[in-house]
């Protein structure tokens, strides 16, 4: 899950190689940003990998997600930052979405995206939740058909939802590993003179709708239960409770603050993820991570934004983020952390030129370049 420290990579003499995704839209802007920190914060430049897909791709092409693609980042990468996709919100022919194939093909089963206050943010109780969602199954697996009725002519549309007892196990035990994860990161903290945390243990709150679906989200549920249930670290050091995913919507933005550790199944995960980001400013600053057991590819939560892809103005925070939070995963911890501070004195500082989703005139040149300065 996370690396203690980093290994040889796949490039040249163990460098550490990453495939780049840019795909479609501001992706092709934001992912050449965190390229760009990636390269200023490392010891050692890592090897870069440019890599196809998206649906710009699929229309030139046919294919959304090159088998090249994939190949490439099995034998050639250590680890993957993709951009983002202009999925289109009608049917077209013969595309289905390429980060949503990655995510099957490399079984990579967790999205982890946190949503946190910058550190050293004054205002108001700091946000601090880390959201783990599903990511193979439920009514992704886009197993979905039209019958028309021959009497009206009229049409019915169908979609199935799968949940399985084994997905829903194994992102229980990761959620259950990461609050343990930050349980001994506070300690530290709390050791070195910090403030205490104001969660005595973390908590995991499982988000589910069995009160309505009692057989699928019944089954997460009792998963992700059974899964705290066979480790006595999960049951001693790690609290458990449990939200409705309408009444988690409505206490997420009313009352943050006593959220820790949130997993929930595809659907509701990514619901969920996109409104805290509202919490915190901007999709444009919140990273997520695309994590399996072997391999990870870190992926900003924000979408193609076309409206102003071109324009140089979109943050490029959450690729940024994103980066930072692949590293983690592949054990270069330090340099992560480094990131992140940066990223967090630069949204402190009154003075800072943001970009527009945040209120400021900057652009994705000058936020990119303050944050390579802040290093």
């Amino acid at each position: 899950m996370f690396a203690s420290a980093p290994t040889p990579g796949k490039g040249p003499n163990g460098a550490l190689s990453i495939g780049l995704i840019p795909a479609d839209g501001i992706g092709r802007e934001v992912i050449p940003a965190a390229r760009q920190v990636l390269e200023a914060a490392l010891p050692i430049t890592p090897v870069f990998t440019h890599l196809d897909a998206g649906f710009e791709h699929f229309q030139k092409t046919g294919v959304a997600l090159p088998d090249a693609t994939v190949d490439a980042l099995k034998s050639c990468c250590d680890g993957g930052l993709f951009g983002a996709v202009s999925s289109p919100s009608h049917k077209v022919a013969g595309y289905s979405s390429p980060i949503v194939a990655l995510r099957k093909r490399l079984d990579l089963y967790a999205n982890v995206r946190p949503v946190a206050s910058p550190a050293g943010s004054s205002t108001g109780r700091p946000i601090d939740m880390l959201i783990i969602r599903e990511n193979t199954e439920c009514l992704y697996i886009k197993q979905e058909r039209l019958v028309v009725d021959p009497a009206t002519g009229l049409k019915s549309a169908w979609a199935d939802r799968l949940i399985t007892e084994a997905a829903s196990t194994r992102i229980g035990r990761i959620a259950f590993e990461m609050a343990l994860q930050r349980g001994r990161v506070r300690a530290a903290a709390a050791a070195a003179g910090h403030p205490p945390h104001r969660f005595a243990k973390p908590k995991v709150t499982i988000v589910h709708k069995s009160n309505v679906l009692s057989v699928t989200d019944g089954l997460f549920r009792e998963s992700v239960h059974k899964a705290r249930g066979q480790v006595a670290a999960y049951m001693q050091d790690v609290d458990c409770d449990e939200q409705l995913v309408d009444s988690m919507v409505y206490r997420m933005f009313r009352e943050p603050h006593v959220f820790d550790v949130a997993v929930a199944p595809n659907l509701y995960g990514d619901i969920i993820s996109d409104g805290a980001a509202a919490l915190v400013g901007s999709l444009g600053v919140v990273a997520s991570a695309n994590v399996g057991d072997s391999f990870v590819i870190g992926e900003p939560v924000h979408g193609s934004a076309p409206d102003i892809a071109g324009k140089g103005i979109a943050n490029p925070i959450a690729a940024i983020r994103s980066a930072a939070l692949l590293l983690e995963h592949l054990g270069y911890s330090d340099v992560a952390v480094r990131i992140y501070a940066s990223v967090d004195r630069l949204l402190n500082d009154p003075l800072a030129q943001l970009t527009p989703d945040l209120g400021g005139s900057g652009t994705t040149k000058s936020v990119t370049d303050a944050i390579i300065r802040g290093l």
